[in-house]
């Protein structure tokens, strides 16, 4: 075979990223027969296995490895090409776009954009993933578009904007049996906490705050995202310290007060943030002017 059509490149990348055949052929919308036999072209065209399944799924070769960098420069070479020919419009675009998010930003976000699309790009399809350590990595490869929240690690070859601004703020059950109408330093020691162990960096800077200012709060349970906290709390006596957004869209929900927290924690900044890469992609400045255009209008609500 002395030449690749750029769709075997494709089957190669996808098997990567998912480390499974028929994975990467749904991904691609293809049959599974039809990825193996790319596979077996592929192997056939570099004399190498490629990839080795093992009991973690289809593991890459050391020669896979090296060669993954160039294959990605090449797709993304074409790419920039087709898209270059044919432009980007939303109104008959049938692009799927990936955005990695906390669970705070999919309340706030998800539901303005889902209208959004249905009036004005109703063939775009959007897949929402987590924030994790991989971000980085699926930004800059293009398996997501945009990540959107606080991730002071992404730096160099990365753009971003500043979104808005968040805060934090305590919650508690509407019929709380020990707080009234304001919520005290002392109530805050006194009482059982919920907090959250992941979901980005949030919770770390509520946890170093509280370390450093030697405030005492006694952990009775740890949840791992934001609104498992904050539904925890509703038929309980357990307090949350939580975003503010997460808070007034709860407050209107549920039996939930807000509260200001009873000691100064650090505002911290929400940004939208992409890959040099794909700055100049036209898909790419439509979702990132869309998706500001619309948490603005969150944040005046």
């Amino acid at each position: 075979m002395k030449a690749i059509d750029s769709r075997l490149l494709c089957v190669l990348e996808q098997i990567y990223q998912s480390r499974s055949v028929s994975a990467a052929a749904a991904a691609l919308e293809l049959g599974q027969p039809a990825a193996s036999v790319a596979l077996s072209k592929l192997r056939r065209h570099f004399g190498d296995p490629l990839f080795v399944r093992t009991s973690a799924g289809m593991e890459p070769t050391p020669f896979c490895e090296t060669l993954l960098p160039s294959v990605r420069t090449a797709l993304q070479a074409v790419t920039q090409v087709l898209e270059h020919r044919s432009g980007f419009e939303p109104t008959t675009s049938q692009r799927l776009l990936r955005i990695c998010m906390t669970d705070i930003s999919q309340l706030v976000l998800l539901p303005k954009l889902s209208q959004k699309l249905r009036l004005t790009a109703p063939g775009i399809r959007i897949e929402i993933m987590p924030l994790s350590s991989d971000t980085a990595r699926l930004l800059e490869s293009g398996a997501a578009d945009l990540a959107i929240g606080l991730m002071p690690q992404l730096e160099a070859g990365f753009y971003q904007q500043l979104l808005f601004r968040q805060r934090f703020v305590c919650l508690v059950a509407q019929r709380h049996p020990r707080i009234g109408k304001r919520l005290t330093l002392a109530q805050f020691e006194a009482e059982d906490h919920a907090v959250v162990s992941s979901s980005g960096f949030a919770p770390l800077i509520i946890e170093r705050e509280i370390a450093r200012l030697g405030i005492r709060q006694r952990v009775v349970m740890r949840i791992p995202n934001f609104l498992g906290a904050a539904f925890a709390i509703e038929h309980t006596d357990l307090l949350a310290t939580i975003p503010q957004r997460l808070g007034e869209l709860l407050q209107g929900r549920g039996a939930f007060r807000i509260f200001p927290v009873p000691f100064a924690l650090p505002e911290y900044d929400v940004k939208q943030h992409w890959h040099t890469r794909y700055h100049q992609d036209p898909g790419n400045q439509w979702l990132r002017s869309t998706v500001c255009e619309l948490l603005s209008e969150s944040a005046s609500d």
